[in-house]
């Protein structure tokens, strides 16, 4: 166990909601074959996948419905996921194995830890980051991981030309996310309608349907690593 006091703000307050017998039997049975430990090096992602190929990274994929579902359409392509709460990596271990699609692994880690650790420079094609915690109250705008500290690392592991999607349904924080990333001489906008994307190329999630529920407009957004 790390005793070492860490300061670093974090995104996210763990809240893990009960693991249901199927998702723990997926865990058991199937995180040997997809799930990654932290790494100390960078990884080589194509010794992992056995093959070179375009490679995405979604960032707290939740249920995974986004991850599992871009996994069976594009079996030519690898994904890999970052995820800390169990409940989500069970529920995708188990779609992943049912379609019986290899071509994603996944960690149960903070996202920020991993991307520093075990990701070289130039190493991924696309970023997903669909509904991160809002943090909605001004107090606590610190915790959201969308800052310039954070596009940096992004910036960092993206290919010159790879895509940085996002998507939230809180208005305030569509905001911020564009303050941030416009202002990054990293990143250009490549939105088709005021800088958001009319038509974003994804599955709807359990995050998304439950924002819609409360009323809450979706904003999808997507950058070009210059």
């Amino acid at each position: 166990m790390n005793t070492t006091h860490d300061r670093r703000i974090r995104s996210f307050v763990r809240r893990e909601g009960r693991l249901t017998a199927g998702q723990q039997r997926n865990l058991d049975n199937l995180w040997p074959r997809y799930g990654l430990a932290m790494p100390t090096a960078p990884l080589d992602w194509d010794a992992i996948f056995g093959r070179t190929a375009p490679r995405t990274l979604e960032i707290g994929f939740g249920a995974g419905e986004v991850l599992a579902d871009l996994a069976i359409r594009h079996p030519d392509e690898d994904f890999i996921g970052i995820e800390v709460y169990l409940t989500g990596v069970g529920r995708l271990l188990g779609a992943l194995d049912d379609a019986g699609a290899g071509n994603a692994r996944v960690f149960n880690l903070d996202a920020v830890d991993v991307l520093k650790a075990g990701f070289a420079d130039d190493s991924l094609d696309n970023v997903l980051l669909y509904f991160p915690d809002p943090w909605p109250k001004k107090r606590h705008h610190k915790r959201r991981i969308v800052q310039p500290a954070f596009a940096d690392e992004i910036a960092r592991v993206l290919k010159p030309n790879g895509l940085w999607r996002l998507a939230t349904d809180w208005a305030n924080y569509a905001e911020h996310m564009r303050d941030v990333l416009d202002a990054h001489e990293a990143f250009e906008n490549v939105g088709d309608v005021g800088g958001f994307v009319s038509e974003p190329p994804r599955a709807g999630t359990r995050f998304e349907a439950r924002g819609r529920r409360k009323g809450h407009e979706v904003f999808d957004m997507a950058y070009r690593r210059r």
